[in-house]
């Protein structure tokens, strides 16, 4: 069954909508306004419901391919996002090279959700992925959820907790360039809406800094843009992408 049985419009375009929203951070009515000047009629409420329902599933299904660490040594920090009229916090952890490694939206912020956020970072991941070397800010909430994971076999016992607030400034930086997207949507009703955006956000973060450039054949936007397609079988497969994409290098090189 096609993921997008119901919709009027066919999922290249409704994938279109929900990647520029997430990647550009522009609001909904400019969006409907950019769609239309492509021929294409929808309304900013509908774009809204396409967003709610396939940026979550984007970052699910390319989660495998954009979340690679390729450092031990993490940095992990929290921000501020508004949700109905209330501030919670956005739970972000990058290695030093500020790839982004996970994120979480919690309405709390003490040890039961640095528990929950670093459980999440931590699960899946390879024996040489796992972090040697998490740095943090003076927040008393990290120590006390690393020594819980620790006890309970989720990290490894070798990690290193590390509160030098300078090397944090990877993730700050990334914080910046995150709120950026987020800025225009001016605040969230629901923390469910509002997970579900930031998801999106941060895929296509992580995407834009590169992060699944194994799978990108092309090495380019449209490879990016493809990454999502094949994700929801827009498009050809893989392999007919690649012969196709050879076939054009070899008639490169022979002209």
């Amino acid at each position: 069954m096609s993921d997008f049985k119901g919709r009027h419009c066919e999922g290249e375009i409704v994938l279109w909508a929900v990647r520029w929203y997430c990647r550009y951070g522009i609001s909904y009515r400019d969006l409907e306004q950019m769609m239309a000047e492509r021929g294409v009629s929808v309304d900013h409420s509908t774009i809204y419901r396409w967003v709610q329902k396939y940026a979550p599933e984007i970052e699910k299904r390319l989660r495998g391919q954009w979340r690679c660490p390729r450092s031990t040594s993490w940095r992990v920090d929290e921000t501020y996002v508004r949700v109905g009229g209330k501030w919670t916090y956005l739970y972000r952890a990058v290695d030093k090279h500020g790839n982004t490694i996970d994120f979480h939206l919690s309405p709390t912020r003490n040890t039961a959700a640095a528990k929950r956020f670093l459980s999440k970072a931590l699960n899946g991941l390879k024996a040489w992925e796992t972090p040697t070397v998490i740095n943090t800010d003076k927040a008393s909430t990290y120590g006390p959820a690393l020594a819980e994971l620790k006890a309970e076999g989720k990290c490894p016992e070798n990690t290193e907790h590390r509160q030098v607030k300078y090397l944090n400034n990877v993730v700050e930086v990334d914080h910046g360039k995150l709120k950026q997207l987020i800025r225009p949507v001016r605040g969230f009703k629901t923390l469910k809406t509002a997970y579900a955006t930031v998801k999106g956000f941060e895929v296509m973060r992580a995407l834009r800094k590169g992060q699944a450039s194994s799978f990108n054949i092309t090495r380019d936007m449209r490879g990016e843009a493809r990454l999502v397609e094949r994700a929801f079988n827009v498009g050809p497969c893989v392999l007919a992408e690649a012969v196709q994409f050879i076939s054009q290098q070899l008639e490169l090189q022979d002209a």
